[in-house]
């Protein structure tokens, strides 16, 4: 599984795994004690797809995202307080609170956007690309989406140009529709194409697409090396699929801790997860991946919990600096408004 990293490699990105999971936890948590935070996203479940793709980034790269963002944020080396303090609508935040859970954004990071609008990254992903072609720079923009985003019509204007210019794109779609129940069910729905799957929707347009399993970070750290190769190379557009089960936290109209907080030690000890949550954790790519560490002797226990309790230390003091942080003066409402 982690035959391309050492073993400094393979723990670095398991902490930025666990960064992910236990920030968006907490969150959670956050919400749910009475602290107002307003509508969020989270990422729970695609921790192996975005932390993988975007170690590859180079510091010149960027990058458009949506509404699940924070995982996005935090892989490319976002500032825990800083971002738990912009979705607490803070002035310490990145965006002085006025961006908060959906528009949080880091331009220092390479950070486009990040658009609550569905197909909304895609379009500044090909914009930054033409932008890169035109300067002679050897960039490479990738934009983030949900599988939803196949159902706007600017994805396929987006795509379009991005084959007739080659432009330096990489489509990275996070199709997370496996076990969404739907509107019927009360929960966000999953994409409704016609298609028998995604990556043949592209196939006209001449881009080369591949289909990952978006729990493997393997697979995703392959097919991005690639894609991020052809593309500064001139080689035009990728777009990738990497396919994942929706967490069911994520299913309701607001994330629940439906699965309680994730135990690392299911992952050598699969005995201690709760029957009804096996079929989850048998999927969640963090579990498998602590597994492989484990059965590879690239990681021991004591390694790996170590790391989890460091994380969640770390985390815990981020949010005592977001909640105690001070809000907007309302006086500066105007600022940074352009029009």
């Amino acid at each position: 599984m982690t035959s391309e990293l050492n073993q400094q490699e393979a723990m670095e990105l398991l902490r930025t795994m666990l960064l992910i999971r236990r920030f968006e936890e907490g969150l959670i948590q956050t919400q749910k004690s009475g602290i107002s935070i307003g509508h969020f996203h989270v990422y729970i479940g695609q921790e192996c797809t975005g932390a993988a793709a975007i170690a590859l980034l180079e510091p010149q790269d960027k990058i458009a995202t949506t509404h699940r963002n924070h995982g996005h944020l935090l892989a490319r080396g976002a500032d825990p307080r800083r971002l738990y303090a912009e979705i607490l609508g803070k002035a310490a935040g990145y965006n002085k609170g006025k961006g908060g859970t959906l528009h949080a954004t880091v331009a220092g990071l390479g950070f486009l956007s990040t658009s609550a609008l569905v197909g909304g990254a895609v379009p500044l992903a090909v914009g930054a690309g033409f932008a890169a072609k035109q300067l002679g720079e050897r960039c490479v923009s990738v934009g983030f989406f949900g599988d939803g985003v196949l159902e706007e019509g600017v994805f396929f204007e987006s795509l379009n140009m991005a084959s007739l210019w080659k432009l330096p794109v990489v489509f990275m779609c996070e199709n997370n529709s496996a076990g969404a129940l739907g509107q019927s069910a009360g929960e966000y729905p999953g994409s409704t194409i016609a298609t028998k799957q995604l990556i043949d929707v592209v196939a006209p347009f001449g881009v080369p697409a591949s289909a990952v399993d978006g729990g493997d970070p393997r697979a995703v750290r392959d097919v991005t090396q690639q894609a991020l190769a052809r593309a500064r190379n001139g080689g035009g557009p990728t777009f990738i699929e990497a396919r994942t089960v929706r967490w069911p936290g994520s299913r309701p109209l607001w994330p629940e801790l439906s699965t309680g907080e994730t135990d690392v030690a299911f992952a050598w000890e699969p005995d201690r997860i709760p029957m009804a949550h096996r079929d989850w954790f048998a999927n969640d790519g963090l579990i498998r991946y602590v597994r492989q560490l484990f059965d590879a002797k690239l990681a021991n226990t004591k390694e790996i919990l170590a790391l989890d309790a460091t994380v969640r230390a770390d985390l815990a003091k981020a949010m005592r600096f977001a909640i105690e942080a001070p809000y907007p003066d309302p006086a500066s409402a105007l600022d940074d408004v352009f029009a």
